[in-house]
């Protein structure tokens, strides 16, 4: 705090003994270490102070996260809770009911839902037979070539 040294505290010291008195020096030493011990508590005191102070700034970082990573929590929650209720069977289904609905549908008459292109009973529609007469059309095989004998060559007397 002042920078004192053992050179400055012994000229210190020297300069004390030749001004304070012989018989005054018990006295003015017992003071100065009173006031000495004063200096040291209160710095030790403003110490715990700060150091406090330091603790108390961090704690409160400490709890801004906590309340960030608890809301998220919370949000999460609510998602998980949301997505658990949409997930959840209706309690009102009644399977037998179901299976007895289908097959009672299933029962009935079919519905016409619009003409059909096949006919079961009658002749097939006139292009349909140009397509079916096209891919069973018998396919030719290619004219067979016979190989050529090679005449004998002639005599150039000849």
């Amino acid at each position: 705090m002042f920078d004192f040294d053992v050179s400055k505290l012994l000229i210190f010291g020297i300069v004390a003994l030749a001004v304070i008195p012989p018989k005054d020096l018990p006295r003015v030493m017992r003071t100065v270490g009173q006031a000495l011990g004063r200096m040291r508590r209160m710095a030790a005191e403003f110490q715990g102070q700060f150091m406090q102070a330091m603790r108390e700034a961090e704690l409160d970082d400490v709890k801004k996260e906590l309340d960030n990573v608890k809301g998220e929590l919370e949000n999460a929650q609510k998602e998980l809770t949301a997505i658990e209720r949409s997930a959840k069977i209706d309690s009102s289904f009644d399977a037998a009911l179901a299976v007895h609905s289908e097959q009672s549908h299933a029962a009935e008459a079919p519905k016409v839902v619009g003409q059909s292109e096949v006919s079961l009973t009658g002749e097939p529609p006139p292009h349909e037979v140009e397509a079916a007469a096209e891919t069973l059309a018998p396919v030719a095989p290619p004219p067979a070539v016979e190989p050529e004998i090679a005449a004998p060559p002639r005599d150039a007397a000849e």
